[in-house]
């Protein structure tokens, strides 16, 4: 008696179903989010996901990591294996965290290698319609009568949405409670039920909130009036001259992979950018894109790195 072997049953099997064996051992490429489904960097990694797989040969797919300001799900690619398969959609709040947290199961700058910038967003204070307030001037003074009285949400201890509310607030001279979430969306969600009194999120997070009666959009935290949200004061138009808080996005794997599979990613990637298709759905979240090398990223990472540093220590904001 004869016995097929298993793998020439399964290939035989493939090609009846029409599909070429090779099709069955598609490269799978995972993008690691490290907030909840909805959040900044989820809907960023999701505009360009499918094209980077069909550029790359490749099946991409997103794997929501939450939890602890981002670091959970960012300490996941850091002990992958560097062969290009295990990338984290990073922002701001990467290089942030370093100076946040006491303690980091990984170094946000020697544990990881760059591969490209995909572009930068600023961020928008928001506050809940009932508040009353018509522009960022009178959320000041109405959150300076109640120190310590009034709540806000974030995204996380240590994330990007939590130090830009806290760069805010003490630039501002004022006292809030901060209010952990696991994304910017569920942050949102929380002034959008009135169940607290203030935000800082990406434009991404709130640009398609504009005409929502529930929030009230008071400022754009960068240097000039974001091109998608043009009436949109900035924080340095409404009184607190200086002050300007953004963030980059960009895809950063293992340290140690090796330079052929960075400049492969980076190639598609940049090819990937530059379709119109792609470019549309980035509009439509309110990024900038800019794509750069890998060592462009990485003298930008760095750079963030020591910013990051007097925004933390400006901010007071630690987490042990």
């Amino acid at each position: 008696m004869k016995f097929i072997r298993p793998h020439l049953f399964l290939s035989t099997a493939l090609l009846l179903l029409g599909l070429h064996p090779s099709a069955w051992s598609q490269r799978v490429i995972r993008i690691v989010v490290p907030f909840g489904p909805g959040a900044v960097q989820d809907t960023v990694a999701r505009t360009f996901s499918n094209e980077l797989g069909q550029a790359l040969g490749a099946s991409v797919v997103i794997d929501n990591r939450a939890g602890a300001g981002g670091t959970i799900g960012t300490a996941v690619v850091a002990k992958a294996a560097p062969d290009g398969n295990t990338l984290v959609m990073a922002a701001a709040s990467h290089t942030l965290a370093g100076h946040m947290y006491a303690k980091l199961p990984y170094d946000p700058i020697k544990d990881f290698t760059p591969v490209s910038l995909l572009g930068y967003s600023g961020y928008v204070i928001a506050a809940p319609s009932s508040m009353g307030v018509s522009n960022l001037a009178d959320y000041i003074r109405m959150v300076k009568g109640k120190p310590k009285q009034l709540n806000y949400a974030s995204a996380g201890n240590g994330s990007a949405t939590h130090l830009g509310m806290a760069s805010f607030l003490t630039r501002a001279g004022l006292e809030m409670q901060h209010i952990p979430m696991k994304s910017t969306g569920d942050a949102v969600n929380e002034v959008l039920a009135d169940r607290v009194q203030g935000v800082t999120g990406a434009t991404i997070g709130l640009v398609g909130f504009r005409q929502d009666p529930r929030i009230k959009l008071l400022a754009y935290t960068g240097a000039k009036r974001s091109k998608f949200l043009p009436d949109l004061p900035t924080v340095t138009e409404s009184g607190l001259s200086g002050f300007r808080f953004d963030s980059w996005f960009g895809l950063l794997g293992p340290a140690g992979m090796p330079k052929l599979e960075v400049d492969k990613i980076n190639t598609a990637f940049q090819k990937v950018i530059a379709d119109p298709v792609v470019q549309e759905r980035l509009q439509r979240v309110g990024l900038e894109a800019l794509t750069t090398s890998p060592e462009e990223f990485a003298a930008i990472l760095r750079a963030d790195w020591e910013n990051a540093a007097a925004v933390v220590k400006a901010s007071g904001a630690k987490v042990e």
